[in-house]
């Protein structure tokens, strides 16, 4: 239907109510904050209070019980409509945590947030990355009940991931990229109900946005589902209903709604998207509702236990769950054990003795080494699960001997994520946050610009996925500049909370990835597509971001090289024929920036010698941000250009990325400093 539906006069059920008051809180909350959006949260107040009170399996008192199904509002903006029903429901929000809203240290900022919202299930907002979380958890769900419970016997391990998105998420490009994986999956736990509002920021969603919604998502493999009255509680649940009991097929809801909903002067209107009502049309619709207009934050005791049954209704499905999973444990004492450890966290006793080691003086592309690293351990860490964004050959994330995850094949360990980096890494964020996995995927490392936003929000979250990003440099060779990253490990070091690891060799490649899965934290591994040689030793000290490679043998060192990759060989090079000419010269493997800026003054200062002025960054990559590294005395040498395409061996030679250079740079910055300071060049 186009035309609104009329509001009900007179006596309202406890229901009704309590869909008001929702709506009345968003407004309230949205007025005193002066931002936000109402006009989603007013407009879908009758499914979220469906979904919480009749349909959503959930326990409000233990809102990490396994057993759960999952909410994800793709529409993170609309972030009130979750608040409320997470006060309502009784998930530890209080009244004034909404009268709070979008203030410093409250619990409701204007995106729901993972690990600071109880009952929040991902960070959303920008959008369309909710919708792919959901393809992810689903999943991932999928894929550990066929772990777990293979003959679906126990029941226990199959929920739902229900998703609340807007007319702004289906046109974002990674929610076409998941909504297509799931489809291909045929992912029947997961339901997607759309606000069929016709509204954004610049209005009517005609001026951009005309597609026949349902069709495209009945090729992608949806059930699709309509629901012309968002007020129709009735048919809501119906829809829901249907959906969830769909488990061959994943299924999107048309939900016909009205934004700002029954807004006299903003409904239908972007007006009601991002701005608040304003005092006067908030009385008009407390009074349209029923309200008192004189109330702000009004939240009656009896509407207030009547939404917290839902504690006790959450409580007993608990308690029945338990019991179930009890008999299963009892049932399958080494699978429950396993999963027991899986969803903890813990990696098992003495997993990291099956690393593979690789032979000095051998020589082998990094990417290759990964590739060995993820086999060891494969069986060792039934967790481990991931693949590629079509490029597994390349980037060598195939669990040899491991059956696809496929509709018909759910234990399944290799992923094929297809051509759709971003969905991959949305994806792996939704897998990650569900648990039972420990997801990898790959693809080149100048694609990590098409991942680039879910890369940003697993760094937000901390959430524990890992990046194969091989064919790191100009190394790369002929495919030329549009596949050569220059400016990638800059950009990515620039992202908190993301670890971006460049090993030198095999030995260093293994250690990363050990560090990697022990620390548990978003990791990307920046690995080379050419052979490079394994250097002696055992590289423990690549764990702490740097380490010393080589030394002078009986003076102290006048110049420090320091180098990623597969740079480090450069800088090694280099240093021969440097202490040749009689210049001591210390070589430093810098792996990660980021653990090596967490390590201790004493140990960064054992490593990078403050008494030693002249030090040489090489990196085939911008030189920007080198300069924290090598002080004022130094130099970094890099490309501050595209590359180009040839073999790279030519590339090496001709954008200077060589041991003679290496060697001019140092003597030149010693001639420098001995000039100001009258020191020794060392020549």
């Amino acid at each position: 239907m186009s035309t609104p539906p009329e509001p009900k006069t007179g006596p309202k059920d406890l229901d009704e109510r309590a869909i008001d008051v929702a709506r009345a809180l968003a407004m309230d909350a949205v007025q005193k904050a002066n931002s936000g959006h109402p006009g989603t949260p007013m407009a879908l107040a009758p499914l979220a209070h469906t979904l919480f009170q009749e349909v959503l399996r959930h326990d409000p008192s233990d809102p990490h019980w396994a057993g759960r199904d999952r909410f994800v509002l793709s529409a993170g903006h609309a972030s009130m409509l979750l608040y409320a029903q997470l006060f309502l429901t009784g998930y530890g929000l209080s009244l004034d945590d909404i009268k709070a809203f979008r203030q410093w240290e409250s619990r409701t900022p204007g995106h729901p947030e993972y690990h600071h919202t109880l009952g929040v299930e991902t960070t959303t907002g920008p959008l369309g990355q909710g919708v792919g979380n959901a393809v992810g958890m689903a999943m991932a769900l999928r894929h550990t009940a066929a772990l777990w419970d293979p003959a679906g016997e126990a029941g226990l391990f199959d929920p739902t991931v229900y998703v609340v998105c807007s007319d702004g998420d289906l046109q974002e490009g990674v929610a076409a990229e998941a909504a297509s994986l799931a489809g291909h999956h045929r992912l029947g736990n997961l339901v997607l109900v759309w606000d069929d509002n016709h509204i954004s920021i610049e209005g009517d969603t005609a001026v951009a946005f005309t597609e026949d919604v349902l069709a495209r998502f009945a090729a992608y493999g949806f059930a699709t589902d309509r629901v012309d009255d968002a007020e129709d509680t009735g048919a809501i649940r119906a829809a829901l209903e249907r959906a969830r009991d769909d488990r061959e097929r994943p299924t999107i809801i048309a939900l016909r709604s009205h934004i700002g909903w029954p807004s006299p002067t903003k409904m239908d209107t972007g007006a009601a998207h991002g701005s608040p009502l304003g005092e006067d049309e908030i009385r008009t619709v407390k009074e349209i509702l029923g309200l008192n207009p004189d109330e702000h934050f009004a939240a009656p005791d009896d509407v207030v236990a009547h939404c917290r049954t839902a504690v006790e209704r959450g409580k007993a499905l608990h308690a029945e769950w338990d019991a179930a999973l009890a008999a299963w444990a009892e049932a399958n004492p080494a699978v429950a054990a396993e999963r027991e450890r899986v969803l903890a966290g813990r990696l098992p006793d003495g997993w990291a003795a099956k690393l593979p080691t690789f032979e000095p003086g051998s020589t082998m592309a990094t990417r290759e080494a990964s590739g060995a690293v993820i086999n060891a351990i494969a069986d060792v860490l039934p967790e481990l699960w991931g693949g590629s964004a079509d490029l597994a050959g390349s980037n060598n994330t195939t669990i040899k001997g491991a059956d696809s995850f496929l509709p018909d094949t759910p234990a399944g360990r290799v992923l094929h994520f297809g051509i759709r980096e971003h969905a991959m890494g949305s994806a792996m964020n939704g897998m990650a946050l569900v648990g039972g996995v420990r997801p990898f995927g790959g693809t080149f490392l100048v694609f990590s610009d098409y991942m680039r936003p879910a890369v940003r929000l697993a760094a937000l979250v901390g959430l524990p996925v890992t990046y194969v990003w091989t064919h790191d440099s100009i190394g790369l060779g002929e495919d030329g500049p549009t596949h050569q990253p220059v400016e990638h490990l800059l950009a990515l070091r620039a992202i908190p909370g993301l670890d971006v690891v460049r090993p030198a060799d095999a030995t260093e490649t293994a250690v990363c990835w050990r560090t990697v899965l022990e620390r548990g934290k978003p990791a990307g591994l920046a690995l080379t597509r050419q052979k490079v040689p394994t250097l002696p030793g055992d590289a423990a000290g690549a764990a702490r971001g740097a380490y010393v490679v080589a030394d002078p043998d009986n003076a102290s060192p006048q110049v420090i090289l320091i180098g990623t990759g597969s740079e480090v060989h450069v800088a090694l090079d280099a240093r021969e024929r440097l202490e040749a000419a009689g210049v001591p010269t210390r070589v430093v493997s810098m792996p990660c920036v980021e653990w090596f800026t967490e390590q201790d003054a004493s140990y960064r200062d054992s490593v990078l010698l403050p008494s030693v002025k002249v030090r040489v960054s090489v990196e085939a990559a911008v030189t920007l941000g080198w300069e924290r590294w090598v002080g004022e005395n130094g130099a970094s040498l890099g490309i501050d250009h595209f590359g180009a395409s040839a073999p790279y061996e030519v590339l090496y030679e001709q954008f200077g990325i060589t041991p003679d250079r290496v060697v001019a740079t140092a003597q030149r910055s010693l001639s420098l400093l001995g000039a100001t300071q009258g020191a020794p060049t060392g020549d």
